[in-house]
């Protein structure tokens, strides 16, 4: 994770530490559920891109070919509505938070 690192402590996202670019996240299940009632607040949509760049070719589904998904992580920090509606947090937006499956390709 680049911008934030995973905070145990307080099961959250949270701030980076003094002269750490990147954070491992903690290994997660990925569990999809259908129809699944979007969540109103307390996640940040983190944007999980296949390498740093986070350029590719813009695919004809309208993303990157470079973007692999969006992962809610909980997050304590003001929460905003994006661009779509749905629950998200401008801190983190602002930041540049993403994740990445790999540092070097």
């Amino acid at each position: 994770m680049e911008g934030a690192r995973w905070d145990a402590a307080i099961s959250s996202i949270n701030d980076s530490l003094p002269k750490q670019l990147y954070a491992e996240l903690p290994t997660t299940l990925v569990d999809p559920v259908k129809d699944r009632e979007a969540t109103e607040k307390g996640v940040y949509r983190l944007p999980i891109y296949k390498i740093l760049s986070r350029a590719g070719v813009l695919a004809t589904t309208g993303h990157s070919t470079n973007f692999v998904m969006w992962m809610e992580v909980p997050s304590n920090r003001t929460d905003i509505k994006n661009h779509l509606g749905e629950a998200d947090q401008k801190e983190w937006i602002m930041g540049g938070v993403a994740a990445f499956c790999a540092l070097k390709y």
